[in-house]
């Protein structure tokens, strides 16, 4: 590669530093920016002999300190490697921040297909494959919650106690701070949801953005790897549940945030398939999947009213963007989560 630096990467040194911790690379190596996600930059290497790595590290400028967490991301994805969950093979971890303006890591390439939209899933697999798709990707939610943290290495990564409580005062500021205009439902929900919070159980993985951009599709239709895992924790699992939930529209369903969405593809199983066959390899009680779903409209209502604040506020580009589709956005997902709420038994 003729240039010397890339956006977030010096690629002489972070060449010098790979080529020294991982065996058999070959350099040079050329830089390939992986797009889509907003936050971590990840990037496509290719050595000269054609083998593939991807190297993820925080996205540029300043950032808040426990924002980004490299280590975080390198410990989930090294702790499940020997498990059933399919991870990116890990290589290494760099914690130096002097080689390339942050702390990284490097793992294997993985072949497949990120199922981004619904223009993905219909170009590249028939019904058969998508339906064979979706039942691996809740299969391998199912096994990840059958892991004890502990057992792993990771029983100290969070705290296991009061998940949905705290997620319910962290995003319950969250939209006090940002609100635009007043949403009484927003509050009513919330109140509601937190006089009903189930019983946690024993603290598992919770992945917190479980959905299908967010894994590698392999080409003969079953889930490669699961990627990103910026927001991991330890928690209820049924949360995972509730958001696969309530982001898994059926061909013909879709809200402005969804309508895109892969699982409007015919093929994919249905909400009450993929529940039914989670709770059968979890041997997990579903039965308040309702509250779990309300709690992920809810909470999607609320982080998605600070966007649109902060594209009215002048904080986010607006050029070429629908910026009432925000506002519709959180008024149908807090609409949806009173709804869910009301058929919690």
């Amino acid at each position: 590669m003729a240039v010397s630096e890339i956006a977030g990467t010096d690629v002489e040194a972070v060449t010098s530093w790979v080529a020294d911790n991982i065996d058999d690379v070959v350099p040079p190596l050329e830089f390939i920016r992986i797009k889509g996600g907003h936050s971590n930059l990840t990037y496509e290497v290719r050595d000269a002999n054609g083998r593939g790595l991807v190297l993820r590290r925080p996205p540029l400028g300043d950032l808040l300190p426990t924002a980004h967490d490299m280590n975080r991301e390198w410990r989930f994805i090294s702790a499940l490697y020997p498990t059933a969950v399919p991870v990116p093979p890990p290589l290494a971890y760099c914690e130096d921040k002097e080689v390339t303006g942050a702390p990284f890591y490097v793992t294997r390439f993985v072949d497949g297909h990120v199922l981004h939209d619904a223009s993905v899933a219909r170009q590249n697999y028939d019904q058969a494959q998508r339906r064979s798709i979706g039942l691996s990707f809740i299969d391998v939610l199912a096994e990840m919650h059958k892991i004890d943290p502990d057992d792993v290495g990771l029983g100290d990564i969070g705290r296991k106690e009061g998940y949905i409580a705290r997620q319910l005062k962290r995003w319950y500021s969250q939209w006090n701070a940002s609100k635009t205009r007043e949403l009484p439902l927003v509050d009513d929900v919330h109140d509601a949801l937190a006089a009903r919070i189930p019983d946690q159980g024993p603290a598992r993985i919770v992945h917190g953005d479980y959905r299908l951009g967010n894994c590698i599709s392999s080409f003969d239709g079953a889930i490669a790897a699961v990627l990103d895992w910026e927001i991991a924790t330890l928690g209820d699992p049924l949360a995972d549940v509730g958001y696969v939930l309530h982001s898994w529209p059926e061909p013909g369903e879709g809200s402005p945030a969804h309508r895109m969405s892969p699982t409007t593809v015919e093929g994919f199983p249905t909400r009450a398939e993929i529940l039914e066959r989670y709770a059968d390899r979890s041997g997990r009680d579903v039965s308040q999947y309702e509250f779990y779903v309300a709690f992920s409209h809810w909470k999607s209502a609320c982080i998605v009213e600070g966007v649109y604040a902060r594209y009215l506020h002048g904080a986010l580009d607006t050029t070429g963007v629908n910026v009432d589709a925000f506002k519709v956005s959180v008024e149908m997902a807090v609409k949806s989560a009173g709804d869910a709420l009301a058929r919690v038994t």
